[in-house]
C-alpha cells in the first residue's frame, strides 16, 4: 500500500501504469462518457432537424420560434464539448503516467475551470431553448420530437457537467491536502539532529568513516568533584 506522500491528485508521484478495467469503472469517466454522448445528441438533432422551411418562403429557420441564434448556440456548445470531452478522457488517462505534482495540478485546474464553465453554458442553452420553444406557436411543420430531445438532453448535460465540476474540486482539494500532508511529514524539524555523519569514500583516505554524533558536542557542564576521605597531604615517613 502506497503511503499519502507519494501520491498527488489521484496516481503516484513516481508515475503510475493505467489500467482500462479500472479507468472505465470510474465515476468521472461514466460521467465524461455521458457529456460526450449527450453533446453529440444536442448538436447532431440541432444539424441535422433542427432547421425547417419558413412559411410560404424557402428560406430555412431555426425551429425555436425561428431563432437561428438559438440553434446556432446550441450546436456551437455541444461541438465544443464533445471535443473538450474527448480531451478530457485522454488525459484523464495519461493523468496516472505523469510523474509531476505540478503538470497534474495544472490539468485539475484546468478540468475544473472548463467544466465549471461550460455548466453554467448548458444551463444557459437550456433555459433559452425552453423559453424559444415555449414561444412557438406554429409547430405544424416541426419535429416536436427533435425539438423536445434537444431540451431534454441540454438539461442533462447542465447535470452531468456540474456534477463533473465537483469531483474537479474534490480531486483538486484532495491533492492540495495530500501534497502539504507529504511535506509536513518530510519537513526538518521530524529529522534529529543526534544522527551520526559519513564522510564519502572519495574525501576521506580511510574509506567511509562514520562519525558519533556526539563527536563535536561539548560534554554537559561537571562542577569540581568534591575531594573524597581526608584532603590533607600526607607525606610518607621514612
Amino acid at each position: 500500500m502506497e503511503s499519502r506522500e507519494t501520491t498527488a491528485y489521484g496516481a503516484s508521484l513516481a508515475g503510475g501504469s493505467f489500467d482500462f478495467v479500472k479507468f472505465i469503472k470510474q465515476p468521472l469517466t461514466i460521467l465524461r462518457l455521458l457529456n460526450w454522448v449527450f453533446a453529440i445528441v444536442v448538436f447532431a438533432t440541432i444539424v441535422a432537424e433542427g432547421y425547417v422551411n419558413a412559411k410560404d418562403s424557402s428560406q430555412v429557420v431555426c425551429i425555436f420560434n425561428n431563432n437561428d441564434g438559438a440553434c446556432n448556440y446550441g450546436a456551437g456548445i455541444g461541438v465544443i464539448a464533445f471535443l473538450a470531452t474527448s480531451a478530457f478522457i485522454f488525459a484523464d488517462a495519461y493523468l496516472p503516467l505523469m510523474s509531476s505534482a505540478q503538470e497534474r495540478k495544472r490539468l485539475v485546474i484546468a478540468d475544473m475551470v472548463f467544466s465549471g464553465a461550460w455548466t453554467f453554458l448548458w444551463f444557459v442553452c437550456f433555459c433559452l431553448l425552453a423559453n424559444q420553444w415555449t414561444n412557438t406557436v406554429d409547430r405544424k411543420s416541426i419535429p416536436v420530437d427533435a425539438a423536445q430531445a434537444i431540451i431534454v438532453f441540454s438539461f442533462f448535460s447542465f447535470i452531468t457537467w456540474g456534477v463533473v465540476t465537483y469531483l474537479a474540486l474534490m480531486r483538486f482539494r484532495e491533492g492540495i491536502r495530500e501534497i502539504s500532508h507529504g511535506f509536513s511529514e518530510t519537513s526538518p524539524e521530524h529529522i534529529s539532529p543526534y544522527q551520526g555523519s559519513t564522510i564519502p569514500h572519495d574525501h576521506s583516505p580511510y574509506g567511509d568513516t562514520t562519525y558519533p554524533s556526539d563527536l563535536y558536542q561539548q560534554p554537559p557542564f561537571v562542577g569540581k568533584p568534591e575531594p573524597t576521605g581526608n584532603s590533607t597531604y600526607q607525606p610518607p615517613s621514612y
